[in-house]
């Protein structure tokens, strides 16, 4: 071969990897779509071990594709003695009110309770009440307080509890802790002639007595391994999830076991699906009755980690990113070129590649040894602009299918389980285009399951995203759509609320979008409103105008955006067509926090009440400390009550502060026991709690403060807390 041809073959195929590597950044027209995955599709469909053998098989064929996998995803892997981490996950819900709410004599008429998402599903939290009593948890302690009348509030008891308390419920006279601990566990290897210590977490479902408030009475522990997820009660129903890495090493699987204490109780059956994952996990849903002695109920699920979940009275919906079997990544760049490329060359080049191919006595090295050949051999014949031509030609079919591809693969499962009085009995999957951001990117409603959605594509060439809506029926059967909703953002709050759908999307501006849904098979977007800011959270204020809670951002000199403070907006959707903005409310600088951001428990509304609080971490003017020889930011912690009406806008009613000194106030460190976690009302009385103490303040003078309790915080070394001396900015370009 002559040198010149050599470096022309190099750069010829150069020029083809390089098209055959271009993807495209444009959404896709599912409908018209080829089935370019079918082949490569996975079912998604529910199947069921039949014994530990058939798991441990499956887990070996999964194990075998690890390090082909890891490439790609991070593979599977096979580990010895070790520890569990505890999983942060989310917690995001809103409105309504659990399905029992308790009445204690000589307590408030009117109270608040858990803002939740769903009303009659009761959502555990750090903080719970009836119209007598708050329930706190505070470091490692369960402490009970008669808090009404505020005048005569005190503490009723304190109780220790074992492990890392998560949140809890109540439910008349009983009261449920889930709590994490970290457990050793003994595993024989296969053949091994003693046990191995497994370290692992385990969640604990702890359930008391409070009948006597100032002695709770632990009465059951149910107790599983693993991290706890989420929970919900229905009527005097709890149901949890608790999801554990399946620990799988030397041909010996630690199968999930369900203990009253140290009692086994069940071995739950295990399912699975048809999803390739990068780990796997046992997520076991368990239920049991709050006030009966019954025993607890499960079933185990296998997959990958959750990302989302949603709960109504009747089903559980968890759902997770799709991913494509194993041989798809390794065959995705020969199907591509014999796809797309081939198809695209003269027919004799064509011909002669097609019989290369089908040659079964070629490896696959010599074939495409062979095939290179053949298309240097093409290109020396052509003309340099027939040359450029047929190139941009393939880069182009390649766009195109590379585009259909990563949308393709870009999709969310969703399991439907139902629930019933403790029943819990499999339904059906569905799949949709794109990612949900939380459980209130989800909703089901009159027969309906509604979701909103954000598809990311990342390609070589450049990213995308864009935003969806679907509506599904009771199979998870599409039925109606919007796609490619306010390209180039991505949603950051979505509020279901019957046949509406207010989300909210950002890049530069807000906007907020209004959404018809009353027609599930022809949905429409009715207006659009583009404001400065973002909300991170939607509430309904009432059926015509809406709360958003977020962020506001400016424009800055890199021509990015750049965050300010913390904003409440109200909205009037009366007008669907042309939803306003007609009050906002701006607190602090750049780094300015609120934990109702990401917490919906922290957000406290009542419209009858004119009431709105919020937790706030307020970052204020720069000052320079002589002490310590450099500017910092002076911090302020606590809740801003607020005053909300359509006519008036937000009016500051008061602050409230659990800080006890100058030093507290200067000094800003995450955790700090000072910061206003909750807030709750008991007739005309406002609690505010954090983990150092509960303050009562006269919701008509919110100045007045009516008692004082301090909670058994024990205060760290405030060196042990990182010290945030500047705001941060988030900015986008």
């Amino acid at each position: 071969m002559k040198p010149q041809k050599l470096t022309l073959r190099f750069y010829i195929l150069s020029l083809l990897m390089l098209a055959v590597l271009l993807v495209s950044c444009s959404p896709v027209d599912y409908d018209t779509e080829t089935d370019i995955l079918s082949d490569k599709e996975t079912n998604q469909e529910l199947k069921k071990f039949s014994s530990k053998t058939e798991l441990l098989e499956f887990l070996k064929d999964a194990a075998s594709n690890a390090n082909y996998v890891s490439a790609y995803s991070g593979g599977i892997r096979s580990t010895m003695m070790v520890e569990a981490a505890v999983s942060d996950f989310s917690e995001a819900s809103a409105l309504g009110t659990p399905a029992a709410k308790s009445s204690t004599a000589g307590g408030a008429e009117d109270y608040s309770q858990t803002n939740v998402q769903v009303k009659g599903v009761d959502e555990a939290d750090i903080v719970k009440n009836d119209n007598k009593y708050i329930y706190t948890l505070t470091g490692n302690n369960l402490v009970i307080i008669d808090a009404y009348p505020a005048e005569d509030a005190d503490i009723l008891s304190e109780t220790e509890i074992k492990g890392t308390t998560r949140n809890m419920f109540i439910n008349d006279d009983r009261l449920i802790i889930f709590t994490l601990t970290n457990d050793q566990t003994p595993v024989f290897a296969e053949y091994d002639f003693a046990p191995r210590p497994r370290y692992t977490s385990k969640t604990h479902a702890l359930i008391y007595d409070i009948s006597d408030r100032a002695n709770p009475t632990q009465i059951k522990d149910y107790n599983l391994n693993g991290n706890y997820y989420e929970s919900r009660m229905i009527g005097n129903y709890v149901y949890f999830i608790v999801n554990e890495n399946v620990y799988y090493y030397n041909n010996v699987i630690d199968m999930p076991v369900i203990r009253e204490s140290s009692e086994k109780l069940i071995s739950p059956e295990i399912y699975y699906f048809d999803n390739p994952e990068n780990n796997y996990n046992f997520n076991t849903i368990a239920s049991f009755n709050i006030k009966s002695d019954d025993s607890i109920s499960a079933k185990t699920f296998m997959m990958g980690y959750s990302n989302n979940l949603y709960v109504s009275r009747n089903n559980i919906y968890i759902t997770y990113q799709k991913n494509l079997p194993y041989t798809y990544y390794k065959e995705h760049n020969e199907d591509r070129f014999y796809k797309v490329v081939v198809p695209l060359l003269p027919l004799d080049i064509q011909n002669k590649i097609n019989s290369i191919r089908n040659n079964i006595e070629l490896t696959s090295y010599e074939k495409w040894d062979t095939i290179s050949s053949i298309l240097e051999d093409m290109y020396n014949t052509m003309e340099e602009k027939e040359k450029l031509t047929l190139i941009e030609k393939i880069e182009n079919a390649i766009t195109d299918y590379e585009a259909k591809i990563e949308a393709e693969r870009r999709k969310t499962v969703i399991h439907k389980i139902k629930i019933d009085d403790g029943y819990i009995d499999y339904d059906i999957k569905g799949e949709v285009h794109g990612y949900l951001l939380n459980q209130f990117s989800m909703d089901e409603h009159a027969g309906y399951f509604r979701v909103a959605t954000t598809t990311y594509i990342y390609t070589r060439r450049d990213n995308t995203m864009y935003n969806n809506v679907y509506i599904l029926d009771e199979n998870l059967e599409q039925v109606g759509k919007i796609e490619d909703i306010a390209p180039e953002e991505r949603i950051y709050s979505t509020r279901f609320l019957g046949d509406r759908l207010y989300m909210v999307t950002f890049k530069r501006v807000d906007p907020l979008f209004v959404i018809d849904l009353s027609n599930p098979s022809n949905p429409e977007i009715l207006g659009e409103l583009k404001i400065p800011g973002y909300s991170d959270y939607l509430h309904p204020y009432d059926e015509n105008h809406i709360i958003g809670i977020g962020k506001e951002t400016e424009s800055n000199q890199w021509g990015g955006i750049s965050t300010k403070g913390v904003k409440l907006a109200l909205f009037d959707v009366s007008d669907v067509t042309n939803p306003t903005q007609i009050d906002t409310y701006e607190i602090g600088q750049s780094g300015t926090d609120s934990e109702a951001l990401n917490e919906h428990k922290a957000f406290l509304f009542d419209k009858e009440k004119n009431l709105l609080v919020i937790p706030v971490r307020e970052m204020k003017d720069r000052y320079f400390d002589n002490k310590l020889g450099y500017y910092r930011n002076k911090i302020w912690q606590g809740a801003y009550v607020f005053g909300l009406t359509p006519e008036d806008g937000f009016e500051v009613k008061g602050t409230i502060t659990h800080e006890d000194d100058e030093e507290d106030t200067n000094y800003y460190y995450y955790g700090s026991p000072s910061a206003v976690r909750r807030s709750l009302y008991m007739d005309n009385t406002l609690y505010t709690i954090s983990a150092k103490k509960i303050k009562m303040n006269n919701l008509d003078n919110i100045k007045e403060e009516l008692n004082e309790i301090k909670l058994p915080y024990e205060v760290e070394n405030k060196d042990h807390f990182p010290i945030m001396e500047v705001a941060v900015e988030r900015t986008f370009n």
